[in-house]
């Protein structure tokens, strides 16, 4: 049986259905109550509290751990929960990491998670980490704006990164889940090309078939946003990305390629597939 946190999201969903669809029992974990596809478990907990998921990981085989904004900060116990899956005899860790531990190591958060991505090489016998960098899923932070005022606003409005499909990075995991020859591997994920706020507003535009506005926000309008819905600091570490990306961040990672055999898929093939979100 293979376990997957996070299964209600948008890593998670197509992650949860490849995995079902190939044969595996799945037992699908998050926070809060969500749909999940014919014949997999579901189960309602907490991450925070890694005792509530002792039950399942003493069934499972794998784990796929991915930690939501809060656990990055004071109170998350995601060493706890690595440390109770090898105790409990999962022997396949896919951890969901980010590129900012390559690009960016020395701040705190990026700290943690390359110590969390050592502790998962140390105890269990098979693993695999995923990197990816920024989300085409990202934008749907601008979806209520778009629907109610044709609005999108964003920091940064000519800043081009890649950005990945999390369709993708959820191949990805599923298959460093299914198959050995992937284990051992550390993968980037990006898109196939950069984009910049403002193109994904023009993408988004062709999507939907009506026009788009385009209102830059300050960092400081973004950060007050973003540290809403996750940690200041991680708030701020995003926003030195978007706003002054590396040599490195601006590159095309090769890990979509690497794993599946083919390029990234574009932001405006997401756009496409997600259109009714904006609608």
């Amino acid at each position: 049986m293979i376990v997957v946190t996070g299964a209600t999201g948008n890593i998670g969903r197509p992650l949860t259905r490849a995995l079902a669809d190939a044969g595996e029992r799945v037992t699908a974990v998050s926070r809060r109550p969500g749909p999940v596809p014919d014949g997999v478990r579901r189960l309602t907990a907490d991450l925070a509290e890694p005792a509530s998921l002792d039950g399942v990981l003493a069934e499972a085989k794998a784990l796929f751990l991915l930690l939501s904004g809060d656990l990055h900060g004071p109170g998350g116990a995601p060493a706890e929960l690595v440390r109770r899956a090898a105790s409990a005899g999962v022997r396949r860790i896919v951890l969901l990491s980010t590129q900012g531990v390559v690009t960016r190591p020395f701040g705190p958060t990026r700290i943690a998670m390359r110590a969390l991505e050592d502790l998962v090489r140390a105890s269990v016998p098979e693993w695999a980490i995923v990197r990816p960098g920024g989300f085409a899923s990202n934008t749907l932070w601008w979806a209520e704006s778009i629907r109610t005022g044709r609005l999108v606003a964003a920091p940064f409005g000519d800043v081009a990164t890649p950005v990945v499909d999390p369709a993708d990075i959820a191949e990805v995991a599923a298959a460093c889940l299914l198959e050995d020859r992937h284990l051992g591997g550390a993968y980037e994920l990006t898109g196939p090309e950069v984009i910049s706020p403002r193109g994904q507003t023009v993408a988004l535009s062709a999507a939907l078939g009506v026009p788009l506005r385009f209102h830059e926000l300050t960092r400081e309008e973004a950060g007050a946003a973003m540290a809403r819905s996750m940690p200041v600091e991680l708030a701020d570490d995003t926003l030195d990305i978007l706003g002054a990306p590396s040599t490195a961040e601006l590159g095309i990672g090769p890990g979509v390629r690497e794993v599946l055999g083919r390029d990234p898929r574009t932001f405006a093939d997401w756009a496409a597939r997600h259109v009714d979100a904006f609608r």
